[in-house]
């Protein structure tokens, strides 16, 4: 279920080869230093995925490979671990264009829930970077090689030159690949107030105005530019729209009100959400970017099957 798996973003340099150990046998020296970089894995996969389950998927992959390689003359493990599991992602990402496995117009990629007191230190890796869903969802619409070229660089600080092999591009052409990416980004996903008193707050005001059919005051908290993205999956295909604007979105807002009383506070990719419970049942998780004490942009997860 999504609520028990969290990550935190961060820009990481590769570390080098771990500790040595002091175990006997090989299988434990291996668990030891492959355990080591096991966080930071996870969260380039999960960066460049968009998929919990298909990242824990990708580790795994990682560990296999790395149990039947001879790392004996590799000096940077870490380096050697991020290469062989962006590669694996690449040929997920390549997997998923040739079967066609996104069949909506729309996907919101695999939120990381935590209880609004604060994240939980296991999912810290993973959202290091405040990697916000708004962000997730532009990600989804790179191509993989301009998506794995943007992660490894500007979340996780590899150079250019150690990408390039990897998405079979020259170092000029991997930084321009990256340099797109930045720009597409830095349009349609800006980054967030920092403080999450603040967030919560403006999203306090927006379920009030929407409990209380107050389309005036849901504008005030509005970007003029918000847009509302919801994903419905295949059972609820009537929820998957993208609303922009800010009286359009104030007007599919209203009918959030409905919902106020099951919202419970949450903490959403890092930033201010909530997640909507009714009888127990987990029936959405909505995420918000707030940019100057206004929404730019509310994505909510509302397909069953990946709910739980």
């Amino acid at each position: 279920m999504l609520l028990s798996r969290r990550v935190r973003p961060g820009a990481h340099r590769p570390s080098g080869v771990g500790l040595p150990c002091r175990r006997p046998g090989r299988e434990e020296c291996d668990s030891v230093g492959f355990e080591e970089h096991r966080p930071r894995l996870r969260a380039v996969a999960y960066r460049v995925l968009g998929s919990l389950s298909d990242a824990d998927d990708a580790v795994q992959e990682t560990w296999l490979r790395f149990r039947h390689a001879d790392v004996a003359a590799v000096e940077n493990l870490g380096a050697w671990l991020t290469t062989v599991v962006t590669r694996v992602c690449l040929d997920v990402l390549r997997t998923r264009e040739r079967r066609g496995e996104e069949p909506y117009d729309l996907r919101i990629p695999d939120p990381i829930v935590d209880a609004a007191s604060g994240p939980d230190p296991e999912h810290e890796a993973l959202l290091t970077d405040a990697v916000g869903l708004a962000l997730m969802v532009v990600l989804e619409t790179l191509a993989p090689p301009e998506r794995v070229a943007f992660v490894l660089h500007d979340m996780f600080a590899v150079p250019f030159e150690d990408i390039a092999p990897m998405i079979e591009r020259t170092p000029a052409a991997t930084r321009q690949l990256a340099s797109r990416a930045r720009r597409r980004v830095r349009d349609r996903a800006p980054a967030p107030d920092r403080s999450i008193a603040v967030q919560r707050e403006v999203v306090d005001g927006f379920f009030a105005a929407a409990r209380a059919g107050d389309l005036d005051a849901l504008v005030a908290v509005l970007d003029p530019g918000v847009v509302l993205r919801s994903d419905g999956g295949a059972a609820r295909a009537g929820l998957t729209v993208t609303v922009r604007g800010a009286r359009d979105v104030a007007g599919q807002a209203v009918l959030f009100g409905q919902f106020g009383p099951y919202a419970r506070p949450a903490l959403v990719n890092g930033a201010a959400g909530v997640t909507v419970v009714r009888d127990g049942r987990l029936l959405s998780i909505m995420a918000f970017t707030v940019v100057g004490g206004r929404i730019v942009a509310i994505d909510v997860l509302a397909d069953p099957a990946r709910l739980g």
